[in-house]
Order: structure tokens, then C-alpha cells, then sequence
């Protein structure tokens, strides 16, 4: 007898996040695909799937597997269906899952936007240009790196403008800015300090969303809905109202208007959320999303639109099965509105009223997350919402006065109090929060035993209320030894316990020296076995975080001397062409073309750091003794395997300064580098941080040895924090994050100091000759 077939799959990846949203939307999407008869399985990161049992319980099957790496779901994904586990379906209901959604369906050849549609409109700078370049109005925009480039954008365009994060959600961290004078608090809000960050034009007009849903691959309008925001700088939903209550023919005009930039966008499948404005000037289109809209839409699209399964639809169109949905739909016959609660900061001493709006017969759905004892923070994004009333209505003005009545009936009593992010004291543990994404590099990165293709990255935070108060980042890459699973779970481990006990430690006698428990726990972690990369990842993190407390840059923390302006080698890896523009060259040797690699360079009028990484054996160094003779160049980094040919080489380059990098990891390593080669490679990420690299450069310059200050392929964050040291070095070889990020290479840049904490770089422009370089 042969095996019953298996039901047909619908593959959740992302499931649902841990606000009451968005397990609603995961739970409605799994009941309306097991009303089709399909299996559901839900794929979410383990934290997560723990921690909203109501959307395990509503699938069949669930595993964890990170959406937040695209490639990793769908290399899961197929090895499940080259096992016979192949889903008919994968969907997705949260923003951050969209790329994951998108690679997967694309490598099961399933129904799905293209992978590289979705990357370009949850890149918001992306999908502006986009936009703009298919002729649809859009603000100016300019992605940011540091302050200085954000100054230039607002000296060059009318303001004013609003500052957001690049990739986000929930108007997290966007604020208004109406001079340069706003730049600096505005900044401060965003969620990543180390990230690049958009700056645009504000714009002056009403605010609508479109909500719809792809059938056939073309986009069918379901509503358009209003929104109401909070009073600037932030930009936080209030309340929405759908369908908006618009003249027919500006409906018709938006739903063109947005039906054809969807199309313009090469998207075609799911659910779609597209914002705009409506202007003196027409429509401008705002952000895209491939999911609903948030703000409890998926219980208003229903109500308004009876019988309407917003999931099932796109299950049936997927499937192959009849959707009634036609291509132009009449205006709703009856209308809903959401509205928010926005009770005063503080503490929640009492509530009233809150019984007869919930039992309100009129109400869709009503939340209240907060009660006595409570403590209720600023309202400065979606993730400070503490509750909502949705409710229906025959139109859309009845449907927003009875919410704004049922939200104005519950009273709150609050207790006024410091916000929760203002100061950290040090009283409270923090949360910590370690995340991991792989990451490929801009390009490969080959040196004489290895070619680098892809490194981890590792992010450690220290939450309190919610807002990150000290923050490491570093990236691990194999091929060195650096495993970034093992590094994240070791990190984790170790900062937990200096939390706590760095905490206990706060509250001893004022004037106590912030940074002496941290090293003392630090040394105790390396006598421990915790790996170099953990102890720098948590060092940054609690570095940063007792900076913040003090107000000052880290380097002052640490009585260190003003950095000043980076100059940079110019690293070319083993194959890439050799620029000839005057720049110090760090030229990487080690290979079979070493001999014809040297010729090119005589005559070369740029000091030459050269650097073999230990390729070299007796014969090599014989061989090519003359040519490096004839070169003598400034720095000879790691010639050799064996140490013993080391005083040979010195005394055959009596001008050049040989360096040790390879292995030289502790103390009693740079003790043996300055002894026998004169000089040290300093890396943070071998010395475990900048406490322990302090110390290697302070005994190496008493000794008058050579210092060179070096990094891994290294995310921006941990190449500033690294190059706080550099006025202490003879050489700064800081480049490893023109590999990592989106940052164009630069022959130097400077440290932006002026908030405390870890510095950002500031590609600020070379200072002309007998200026001072602007930091």
C-alpha cells in the first residue's frame, strides 16, 4: 500500500514578533491558511518562537531559523524540500522577514517578489531613488555617515527635514530637524549611532496609506486609509481611520498613483502598505512595505470589507485557485478607526474607565498593557504604545470621533517621574542582547594563505528601558580562528556577569575609578579561557557605556591623547592592482608573485609597508633579500616562519622597522616582538580589547620599539573604537571596514567625539596644508 500524500505547506518564516500586533496578524495568517487544509509551519528565531506560544501553538510544525539571514532560511528551506519536506507556499507577516520570504520562495521557484525588490524598498534611500527615477514625486534624501555629512546635506537643501534610520520600522528614532542646531539631539535618537542614517526633506502635506494585496501579480486596492501622527520632531501613528474620507477622484488619483509605482517596483506578490503624502504639489509617495499595514489595519480591512480573508486571498491566488477580487473595487460601504492610548510619562498610580470601553459593543479589538505600578515611557515610536481601541462605524467621521471618545473616557493617574532613559545610574542590571548576521564583503580579501569571502557580525547591547546604554561590534571571520557562534555565546555569558557585578561595584565611593573593575573582570575572563574577540566585544560595551555615564569620548576616559587625524596605509591584497597616488602602501606579499610584485614597486615614490604574513621560509628570504634591500621599505610586517632568520633580516634593513603581527596575542608576545623584531602589530581583537592593547603599546614605546596599530576586516564602530590609540602608534593600518560596510575608502578620516561614548569615524575632507584637521 502505497504512503498517503502530505498535505500541502504553507512555510511561515518570521512568524510573529512579541507585541500583541503582530502575534494577532502570525495567528489570523495561520488560521485562514489551515481553513485551506494546508500544514502550517512556522520557522521565527528561537527567543521569539519561546515567547509567542500563541503562534507555535496555532502552527503544526516550528523551528527556529533566523530570518535576519536570508540565505541561511533558504538553504534550510531547500535541504528540507530536497528531503521531500517542499512547502507549497511560503509567506511571511512581518517587515523584517520580507527578505527572507523573498530568497526562499526564490530558491524553491515559488511564487514571490524578486529577492532584489524587496532589498531595494526596504532600503529606503533605495526605493526613493527608485521612485524618483520612474518619475514619481519624492523628497530630496541623502544617506548620512556621520554628523558633518548630515550638516553639509541641510546647508545644501530647504529645510526642514526629518532624520531616520536606513532601515527600520516603527518611526523608531525619526525625528524632525528644522537647523543644524537640532542635528545633534536628533541623532542621538537613532537606534544605531554606528549606522549610516537618512536625512530628507520634510514634507508638508496629509498623511494616507494604501492597503491591497497582489492577485495575478498585479495589484488590487482593498482601502486607503487616514493617519494621524503626534506633533513633531517625532512622527508616531496616534490613530487611522479607513477607508479616508476623500473625494472620488483623488482616491482614484492615489490608487493609480500607487498601483503603478508597485508595478514600477517590480513587485507581485502578497500584501502590500505603501505610504504618501498629499500636497499642494500632488501625491508624494512615501516608504513601500510587501506586508499589511500595522496599527491593528488587518482587523479594520475585514470589517470594512465583510468577507474579506486578507491571508487566505493570497494563499488562493498562489495556489491556483479562484479569487473574487476585481481589478477596480467600490469605495467601502462602512468604516473602522484605531487610536492609541498616550497617557503622560510617568509612573501609573490608577486606571478608570477601562471596563466599559473594553465591553463597548462597537469595539473590533482593545488592548491596555499598562496598570498601577506601571511605569509608562516617553512616546516616541510604535514600541511605546501601551494600548489601542479599534472600533467600526458606518463612516469613516463616526468611526474616529467614537475612538477618540472610548481613548479619552480611560483615565490615568500617573505619578510624574525621571524618564527611565535619561540617566542610567547604574542601579538596574542591564538587559543583554548579543545578535549575529553574516555579512559577505564588498569584495574578496586575499592574503598568502587564505581568500575571505564572508564574516560574521557580532553586536553586543546593554539595554536599560528599553534604549541601548553601551554597545560593542565587532566581526568574526573563520579563516582566522574566529568562530562567530562560539564568540556571541561566550560574550553573552561574560557580560551577564559583569553586569551584575559591575552594577554592585557602582555604588561604591564616589570618585571611584569607573574603568578598574571592568579591567580587573577582564583579566580574571582571559586567566579564565574566555577567547580575545568575547573580551573586546564586552569591553566595548561596558567601556561605552561608562563613557556615556561620564559624558566624554572613551579615549578621554582612558587618559589617552587626542587621536587626532587617522592617516591610513592603503592595504592591497594579493592580486589587486597597485595605485601609484603617493600614499603609504601596505602592500600584501607571501605569494608565488612576490618577486615580480617587488620589481613593480622600485622606483614607487610611496612609503612601502610590506607585509607577508609569515610566507617566507629561509630560501624565500635569500632569494628575495636583494630586491627588499634595493626597496627599503619602512615596514617589514611578519617576513618569516621561523623567528630565527629575524636578526638577519634587521641587520640587512638596518632603515626598515620589522613589525610581528601574526600570533602576538598577549603581553608576553609583544615582550617577544620588541625583543626580537623591534616592533609590534597591535590588533584588538588578538589583545582581547583596548585595556590589554593599551598596555602592549605603553611598554613597546618605553622600549622605543616600532608601533603599528592594525584590524581584521572589522565593522566602522570597532575600527573607531581602535583608532582612539592612534596618537599612540607610529602607523595606523584602519581600513578593514572598507570591506565590511557601505563607507568609501579614504586615505584618513577623524573621530567625531562630540557625544560621549565610543567616537564615530568622521569622514570629514582632508584639511589643506598649515590647517588644522577638523575633528
Amino acid at each position: 500500500m502505497s504512503a498517503a500524500p502530505h498535505p500541502r505547506e504553507l512555510l511561515l518564516i518570521g512568524g510573529g514578533g512579541e507585541m500583541t500586533l503582530s502575534v494577532d496578524v502570525a495567528v489570523q495568517a495561520l488560521e485562514q491558511a489551515r481553513a485551506r487544509g494546508l500544514r502550517t509551519h512556522v520557522t521565527n528565531r528561537a527567543d521569539t518562537l519561546a515567547a509567542t506560544p500563541a503562534v507555535t501553538a496555532a502552527a503544526d510544525t516550528a523551528t527556529a531559523v533566523d530570518f535576519a539571514r536570508p540565505g541561511d532560511t533558504a538553504d534550510w528551506a531547500a535541504g528540507r524540500a530536497a528531503d521531500g519536506e517542499r512547502p507549497a507556499l511560503v509567506f511571511g507577516v512581518r517587515e523584517m522577514a520580507q527578505e527572507a520570504v523573498a530568497a526562499t520562495a526564490h530558491a524553491l521557484e515559488l511564487p514571490g517578489n524578486p529577492p532584489a525588490a524587496v532589498r531595494r524598498i526596504r532600503t529606503k534611500d533605495a526605493c526613493r531613488a527608485a521612485l524618483a527615477a520612474a518619475g514619481f514625486r519624492q523628497p530630496a534624501v541623502r544617506v548620512c555617515r556621520d554628523a558633518s555629512e548630515a550638516r553639509a546635506f541641510l546647508a545644501a537643501t530647504a529645510g526642514p527635514w526629518v532624520v531616520k534610520p536606513r532601515d527600520g520600522a516603527d518611526s523608531a528614532g525619526v525625528r524632525k530637524v528644522t537647523g543644524p542646531d537640532d542635528l545633534p539631539a536628533a541623532l542621538a535618537q537613532l537606534p544605531d549611532r554606528e549606522a549610516p542614517f537618512l536625512v530628507e526633506e520634510f514634507v508638508d502635506g496629509g498623511e494616507f496609506s494604501v492597503e491591497g494585496v497582489f492577485v495575478g501579480g498585479s495589484p488590487r486596492v482593498l482601502a486607503v486609509t487616514a493617519k494621524e501622527k503626534l506633533p513633531p520632531p517625532y512622527f508616531v501613528e496616534i490613530g487611522h481611520v479607513l477607508p479616508a474620507d476623500l473625494p472620488e477622484e483623488t482616491r482614484r488619483s492615489v490608487e493609480e498613483t500607487v498601483t503603478a509605482a508597485l508595478t514600477a517596483l517590480e513587485l507581485r506578490f502578497g500584501l502590500f502598505h505603501v505610504e504618501l503624502w498629499l500636497t499642494a504639489e500632488g501625491i508624494v509617495l512615501g516608504e513601500v512595505h510587501v506586508r499589511i499595514g500595522g496599527g491593528w489595519i488587518h482587523r479594520m480591512l475585514p470589517h470594512v470589507r465583510p468577507g474579506l480573508e486578507l491571508y487566505g486571498t493570497v494563499y488562493d491566488d498562489a495556489l491556483g485557485l479562484p479569487v473574487d477580487l476585481p481589478a477596480r473595487l467600490p469605495a467601502p460601504e462602512r468604516a473602522a478607526a484605531a487610536r492609541y492610548f498616550a497617557p503622560p510619562e510617568g509612573r501609573v498610580t490608577a486606571v478608570s474607565g477601562w471596563d466599559a470601553v473594553r465591553t463597548h459593543p462597537a469595539v473590533l479589538h482593545a488592548e491596555l498593557r499598562v496598570g498601577p505600578g506601571d511605569v509608562v515611557p516617553g512616546f516616541r515610536s510604535g514600541g511605546d504604545r501601551v494600548g489601542a481601541v479599534v472600533v467600526g462605524a458606518a463612516t469613516p467621521a463616526e468611526a474616529r470621533e467614537l475612538a477618540r471618545e472610548l481613548v479619552a473616557s480611560v483615565r490615568f493617574t500617573v505619578e510624574p517621574m525621571e524618564p527611565v532613559d535619561a540617566v542610567d545610574t547604574g542601579d538596574d542590571v542591564p538587559e543583554v542582547r548579543v545578535d549575529l548576521e553574516p555579512r559577505p564583503l564588498t569584495s574578496s580579501f586575499r592574503i598568502s594563505h587564505m581568500t575571505i569571502e564572508t564574516v560574521d557580525h557580532l553586536r553586543l547591547r546593554l539595554l536599560q528601558g528599553g534604549r541601548t546604554v553601551g554597545e560593542g561590534e565587532i566581526t568574526a571571520d573563520s579563516g582566522y580562528g574566529q568562530d562567530g557562534p562560539a564568540i556571541a555565546t561566550e560574550a553573552e555569558a561574560l557580560a551577564r556577569t559583569l553586569a551584575a557585578a559591575r552594577d554592585d561595584a557602582h555604588h561604591g565611593a564616589d570618585g571611584a575609578d569607573p574603568v578598574a573593575p571592568l579591567r580587573a573582570a577582564l583579566e580574571k575572563a582571559a586567566a579564565d579561557g574566555v577567547g580575545a574577540p568575547a573580551r573586546m566585544l564586552v569591553e566595548m560595551a561596558f567601556l561605552d557605556r561608562a563613557a556615556r555615564r561620564a559624558g566624554v569620548p572613551v579615549w578621554r576616559l582612558l587618559g589617552l591623547p587626542e587621536p587626532g587625524r587617522v592617516r591610513l596605509l592603503h592595504t592591497v591584497p594579493i592580486g589587486e592592482d597597485i595605485p601609484l597616488d603617493g600614499r603609504p602602501l601596505k602592500i600584501k606579499l607571501g605569494g608565488a608573485d612576490d618577486e615580480q610584485i617587488l620589481r613593480s614597486l622600485l622606483g614607487v615614490p610611496a612609503p612601502l609597508i610590506l607585509d607577508a604574513n609569515r610566507g617566507w621560509d629561509r630560501q624565500d628570504w635569500e632569494r628575495l633579500r636583494p630586491l627588499l634591500a634595493e626597496l627599503a621599505p619602512a615596514v617589514l610586517e611578519d617576513p618569516v616562519r621561523d623567528p630565527a632568520l629575524l636578526p638577519a633580516i634587521r641587520a640587512a634593513l638596518p632603515g626598515t622597522a620589522v613589525v610581528l603581527d601574526e600570533g602576538i596575542a598577549t603581553a608576553g608576545d609583544a615582550a617577544f616582538a620588541v625583543g626580537t623584531a623591534g616592533g609590534l602589530n597591535v590588533k584588538l581583537m588578538r589583545f582581547g580589547g583596548i585595556l590589554p592593547a593599551l598596555d602592549a603599546l605603553t611598554d613597546a614605546t618605553e622600549k622605543g620599539a616600532a608601533r603599528m596599530l592594525g584590524c581584521f576586516l572589522e565593522p566602522p564602530r570597532a575600527i573607531a573604537y581602535a583608532a582612539q590609540l592612534a596618537g599612540l602608534c607610529d602607523w595606523s593600518d584602519l581600513d578593514g571596514h572598507f570591506w565590511v560596510s557601505d563607507d568609501r575608502p579614504v586615505p584618513s578620516y577623524g573621530l567625531d567625539s562630540d557625544a560621549p561614548g565610543i567616537p564615530r569615524i568622521a569622514y570629514t575632507p582632508e584639511p589643506a596644508r598649515g590647517e588644522a584637521a577638523a575633528i
